[in-house]
């Protein structure tokens, strides 16, 4: 599923929104080390997740945009089932 060769989309603020991610998860775990309140806990965990899912669709959305268009203007019949097999395969991931 990897394509070493290809030009793949700058991911640079979906790192700067992973270590934001990263920053949440430390919070949450000083939260947990101070024994504070499951609810106070069990929301910061909620917002996290929120913001890694967040990250998963700005990451498939650029594939979307450059990959699969990329298919699309090649004109191989071959190369775009390929990239239509891998995005089905993501979003099955996804559910």
């Amino acid at each position: 599923m990897s394509e070493k060769n290809s030009k793949h989309p700058n991911h640079a603020a979906e790192l700067a929104r992973l270590n934001r991610a990263i920053g949440q998860l430390e919070g949450i775990k000083k939260m947990i080390n101070e024994e504070r309140y499951c609810v106070d806990i069990l929301m910061q965990l909620k917002a996290a997740r929120s913001a890694i899912k967040n990250i998963e669709m700005n990451v498939l959305e650029r594939h979307m945009q450059m990959c699969l268009v990329k298919a699309g203007r090649s004109g191989d019949d071959n190369e775009i089932n390929n990239k239509v097999d891998e995005l089905t395969k993501l979003i099955k991931n996804f559910s």
